[in-house]
């Protein structure tokens, strides 16, 4: 009978003890606070797929784990603005933290659903946030909860870089969406560029990524060469470009390694999970503390030159050596 008697003890001990250590921990986790971060991201491409993986690894080299420090809320509009919208709207419901936004359009959106608020609307792969509208100034703009990364790209070096491997251009075509503000704006410095060089501009716009095919077809027999910017609507719609490109000779020139490596010829552009990862670094000084609104829009830090040699044999160029040698990355 004794024996029977410790162990109940020994049992409501235990029982006693798994009760108290559940409560306490219940307490802890009600105490401590949950950081909620919303991710939006335009489109499906690989330059904002490397974007978002520069972002998710610079929070995680900080201490802000997925899962672990922080719960992170992943969504893609896929070029829908209806569902871009619909995004925004459910991070603003949801009170998350804050909201970190891949691209031009969808980050206009946020900053729009988060009026009223105190969110704060980071953004990543931007090209003209002040033109765009989302800030007022790059270095100051302290009535406005927005800050991020520009990947502004430098179109006269691009200009510079196809006269350099064909000095005798004279008509350049380009594609974009022309409902994509930062791609307007990269046509107009595009003009600009080639305007004292007597190189001709000709503009094909597209409305979704199924149009490039056609535009592309276009321009055959109408350029000596391609150049497209940071477009997301063009970029997702790559592969039919490089197609024509490749099967009539007409040289492709894109803004971002990435396209590089998946078949363009050449550019000065940025590596687009560096971009992610410096604003990541941004993400993380707020989530210390730091207010969007003091933090100036920083430009990509890192420009390098890639080319793809085996592009330019299959669009029929010859690029010098010397680039080859200056370059930083070469695909083959």
């Amino acid at each position: 009978m004794k024996v029977k008697y410790y162990t109940k003890i020994a049992i409501s001990t235990c029982l006693i003890t798994v009760l108290i250590l559940t409560v306490s921990l219940i307490s802890a986790c009600q105490g401590e606070k949950v950081t909620k971060i919303g991710i939006s991201q335009i489109v499906t491409h690989p330059a904002l797929d490397a974007t978002r993986q520069g972002i998710i690894d610079a929070l995680a080299d900080n201490g802000y784990i997925d899962g672990e420090t922080v719960a992170i809320d992943y969504q893609n509009g896929e070029g829908d603005m209806s569902v871009v919208d619909t995004i925004s709207a459910k991070f603003v419901s949801d009170k998350v933290d804050l909201i970190i936004t891949i691209a031009t359009p969808n980050t206009l959106s946020a900053i729009s659903a988060v009026k009223g608020t105190d969110i704060p609307v980071i953004f990543s792969a931007v090209t003209d946030p002040v033109g765009s509208g989302m800030v007022s100034d790059w270095e100051s703009h302290p009535d406005e909860n927005v800050t991020g990364v520009s990947d502004m790209v430098a179109v006269e070096n691009d200009i510079e870089l196809i006269t350099q491997i064909l000095p005798d251009i004279k008509t350049l075509g380009t594609l974009y969406n022309d409902g994509e503000l930062n791609s307007v704006f990269l046509v107009e410095e595009l003009k600009k560029a080639c305007e004292p060089l007597g190189i001709q501009v000709v503009e094909r716009p597209v409305a979704t990524s199924a149009d490039v095919f056609t535009s592309a077809q276009s321009l055959i027999g109408q350029v000596d060469a391609i150049w497209i910017g940071t477009d997301n609507t063009v970029v997702s719609g790559l592969e039919a470009l490089i197609g024509i490109c490749e099967e009539n000779d007409i040289p492709l020139f894109p803004s971002d390694t990435e396209s590089v490596e998946r078949g363009g010829i050449a550019c000065y552009g940025f590596d687009y999970y560096d971009i992610g990862y410096q604003t990541g670094e941004i993400v993380v000084r707020i989530l210390k503390g730091a207010k969007a609104s003091d933090i100036p829009i920083e430009k990509g830090k890192v420009i390098s030159l890639s080319i793809n040699t085996a592009a330019a044999e299959k669009m029929g160029v010859t690029i010098p050596q010397s680039l080859i040698d200056s370059a930083e990355k070469v695909f083959e």
